[in-house]
């Protein structure tokens, strides 16, 4: 072969077939140089059988086990993923996709095979509205192993089965924001060492990995800006959900005088701006069981998730007439696409791109509420 970019590419992947059939103890001499002098060599040495078929006890299909392949590609992968994704992925390998194709070679794999595993699998016992496994979950498992076929029929030849599988339907999210006069409510009746917490929560719309991360030295007072560069999964911070999610937050409304009064409390306990008494970050679970459903319950609201917390900055944002793309980067959204299929129906106009509306949505409140308690004194 002449030496082109074209043919040292071609002997590249040859190379990576030949080295993954080693990796997994499934390397046929005879099948990669058939027509070398050497075979006759191997033959008489036993290392090949006389007739040049393979080697001696090698099964019909040269591809590896799945779950041998899904080890090995798990391994090469990991490096580039977060640790809440490695743990994901382990997750899904051991539960879902190993068990469904512990006895199939790779190349043995056909798309009725795919189908019948991802019907059993919307059989299994999950948390979605119909007290199976949602669609959504289904469908993440899935996408792991359309990337692990996808990569083993390229190394080792073989037509990928999962082509034309689309993904399972998903329900419509439907989001439950609370109105600011029920955000008001909360936070005059919360407890007073979580008022801050839950403040700078309804008023930033940071996700609850992102505040409960939020750490002192990302809390920039001259600038008046929250740095959102961590998130905190199962105790740990580690980058955030995307680089779309690396963003500056301004300190809207009450927001600069919640974290001022924080620091006060936790400044020199922690290093995290919301901890415990021991300045570790705090338990989400515990703190959604204790504090959060009492309060609702407490102001006879409806039950709803903490993360509904985001869902209401991003409505009062959009209601208060600020711009889309401005609040989509507010977010850490890549693009408006899922604000406008999320959001739609509070979205006004396309007016404002800096936060000044909702800042003075926020104060005209503070300045009613203050006048307010002052006619209750006189």
């Amino acid at each position: 072969m002449s030496d082109t970019a074209r043919n040292r590419k071609q002997l590249e992947t040859l190379i990576q077939r030949m080295e993954a059939k080693m990796l997994v103890g499934d390397f046929d001499y005879a099948e990669f140089f058939p027509g070398s002098k050497n075979l006759k060599k191997l033959e008489d040495a036993g290392v090949l059988p006389k007739n040049g078929e393979g080697v001696l006890g090698q099964s019909e299909s040269t591809s590896p086990l799945f779950t041998d392949f899904a080890d090995q590609w798990f391994l090469e992968s990991k490096i580039q993923w977060r640790n809440s994704h490695t743990r994901n992925v382990e997750s899904i390998l051991a539960s879902s996709l190993k068990p469904a194709f512990k006895d199939k070679r790779v190349g043995e794999i056909s798309k009725p095979d795919i189908l019948a595993a991802r019907n059993k699998m919307a059989r299994r016992k999950g948390r979605g509205a119909s007290g199976l496994i949602a669609p959504k979950t289904i469908n993440s498992h899935m996408t792991i192993l359309r990337m692990i076929l996808t990569e083993a029929a390229e190394r080792f030849d073989f037509t990928n089965p999962y082509l034309n599988i689309k993904p399972l339907k998903q329900q419509k999210v439907h989001i439950e924001p609370f109105s600011l006069n029920e955000v008001e409510k909360i936070l005059e009746t919360v407890r007073e060492d979580y008022r801050n917490y839950y403040l700078v929560r309804f008023y930033t719309g940071l996700r609850t990995g992102e505040v409960d991360g939020l750490k002192w030295e990302h809390v920039d007072f001259e600038k008046r800006e929250i740095l959102v560069r961590e998130t905190l999964i199962h105790g740990q911070t580690e980058y955030t959900k995307t680089d779309g999610s690396q963003r500056e937050i301004p300190m809207f409304g009450p927001v600069y005088g919640a974290l001022k009064a924080q620091y006060e409390a936790t400044g020199k306990l922690s290093k995290f701006v919301f901890c415990n008494r021991l300045g570790e970050p705090l338990d989400h679970n515990n703190v959604t069981k204790r504090v959060w459903y009492p309060l609702l319950e407490h102001l006879k609201l409806k039950k709803r998730r903490p993360y509904q917390t985001r869902h209401t900055g991003a409505t009062l944002l959009l209601a208060s007439g600020e711009n889309p793309e401005w609040v989509a980067r507010t977010l850490g959204h890549s693009s408006t696409e899922m604000l406008f299929k999320v959001y739609s129906r509070y979205i006004p106009n396309l007016t404002r791109m800096d936060g000044s509306a909702f800042e003075r949505l926020i104060q005209s409140r503070v300045i009613e509420n203050d006048k307010e308690v002052g006619g209750e004194t006189e």
